[in-house]
């Protein structure tokens, strides 16, 4: 018995042990990658734009992020009432804040929804938790793909856009693919057929999409604001091409809320636009410096040892 217990404790300290270290090293990653970057790109102009940067854009920006938090909140409780959870729609807001702070600051960038679905109340447990919580990112995220395909597919028609490197078009049609397989694997069975198809009717909804629009037109447009506060304007073809292809690179999950990876995709993709490398950095950091404000809140809310409570469920639909 007494050597069981030491086995089980070995195994669980080694567990712990490798969680750190993953850790460990998505944060060296982030600090890497923006290490690389300063020694590369002239670092005195990206210091000049994010000195000189416009506060009234800024502001823009944080007001459209905060905007944001609140829809996607909507977001999450249209869905967890589709899959037969009730959630406040106060409830869900707080968990939303609190689920983005800790996506932002720990390494990784799922840890905040791990704990959102873990501190959800759903009558079926913690695996309808977890569908709840996936099927409101995939859903996002496709639809911010969507948009991007139609940008390109514009791209592709309307002359006077950036010249678009080949890997790009292969990146493109590689989604398309990734996308009709899973539109397939849905006509399937099992549960992870059933929760494409459930993702992929929820999408079909005409109040999820219009949220849904409405929510990657904001994450598009507060990067855009970024850019104008740094000095840059991104002119109006590059908007559903460029700024998503560069946001996308936030979930590569080896690193601490995207940084590093994001401001390489901006340094490489700015010049398309006409712009300079500096420029795309200097945007970039002033958009990851937003959404930290724009979480900032959160803080406020763990510090309040805001958590579940019985009220935090109930039969309620309404956004407000």
């Amino acid at each position: 018995m007494r050597r069981n217990w030491i086995v089980n404790a070995k195994q669980s300290l080694v567990a712990i042990q490798s969680r750190i270290n993953m850790r460990l090293v998505r944060l060296a990653v982030s600090i890497g990658v923006m290490a690389v970057l300063f020694l590369l790109i002239d670092t005195q102009a990206i210091y000049a734009r994010l000195r000189g940067a416009d506060l009234n854009w800024l502001l823009i920006s944080l007001i459209a992020m905060t905007v944001l938090t609140f829809l996607m909140a909507w977001r999450w409780q249209l869905t967890t009432h589709a899959l037969g959870i009730s959630l406040r729609y106060r409830r869900a807001v707080t968990e939303y804040y609190i689920a983005q702070l800790l996506n932002l600051v720990l390494p990784g960038g799922m840890v905040g929804d791990a704990a959102r679905a873990a501190r959800l109340k759903a009558p079926n447990g913690i695996r309808q938790a977890i569908q709840s919580v996936a099927t409101e990112r995939l859903i996002g995220q496709s639809t911010l793909f969507i948009l991007m395909f139609f940008g390109f597919l514009g791209a592709m028609f309307v002359p006077g856009g950036p010249a678009w490197p080949l890997w790009t078009w292969w990146f493109l049609a590689l989604g398309i693919v990734v996308a009709v397989v899973c539109w397939g694997y849905a006509q399937g069975q099992g549960a992870a057929a059933r929760f494409i198809a459930t993702a992929l009717s929820l999408m079909a909804r005409p109040r999820q999409i219009v949220l849904s629009l409405t929510i990657a037109g904001l994450i598009i447009f507060s990067f855009y604001a970024c850019a104008r506060a740094t000095g840059t304007i991104l002119p109006a073809n590059t908007l559903l091409t460029l700024i998503p292809l560069i946001l996308t690179a936030m979930l590569i999950p080896v690193s601490v809320g995207g940084w590093g990876w994001r401001e390489g995709a901006a340094a490489a993709f700015f010049p398309l636009a006409g712009a300079l490398p500096s420029a795309g950095v200097a945007a970039s950091i002033a958009y990851g410096g937003m959404m930290l404000i724009a979480a900032a809140p959160a803080a406020v809310l763990i510090l309040m040892g805001k958590g579940p409570t019985s009220s935090g469920v109930d039969q309620s639909s309404s956004p407000v």
